[in-house]
């Protein structure tokens, strides 16, 4: 199973970018503008994130950890077949830290996702920046 680690420090509270990370349908407004450009919630727990380039994901909420702030995702259908990807917010200094590690399969789509989620912890960075 392919496995893939990012990490965004920010010069923001821990609870600003969790604030922002727990937010499930405004990925688009909060997180990763420009990135992923549109949310469309299904219920409470799945949402269909459009990208910039035009992809779409089916993404549904595993866990939201107030306490550890933690969330978990999953991505069901279209080429994966298997994706599992957690979204962690730490304390670094005077900010935050924030790792994200998806694994997934199939391993050929390594390149193409951690290409994607380097995109997107820019994003993030810019988003979440003061």
């Amino acid at each position: 199973m392919a496995s893939v680690r990012r990490e965004v420090v920010v010069d923001q509270s821990p609870e600003y970018v969790w604030d922002a990370v727990r937010d499930f349908g405004a990925l688009h407004r909060r997180l990763v503008p420009g990135f992923v450009t549109a949310v469309e919630l299904e219920g409470a727990t799945t949402r269909i994130v459009t990208f910039a380039n035009g992809t779409q994901a089916r993404e549904v909420l595993v866990d939201a950890d107030e306490q550890a702030r933690r969330l978990v995702y999953a991505v069901v259908g279209g080429r994966l077949t298997a994706h599992s990807a957690s979204v962690q917010i730490f304390a670094e200094g005077q900010g935050a830290r924030l790792v994200w590690i998806a694994d997934f399969l199939p391993n050929e789509l390594q390149p193409y996702i951690a290409s994607q989620m380097d995109e997107a912890a820019k994003a993030m960075k810019k988003a979440l920046a003061r």
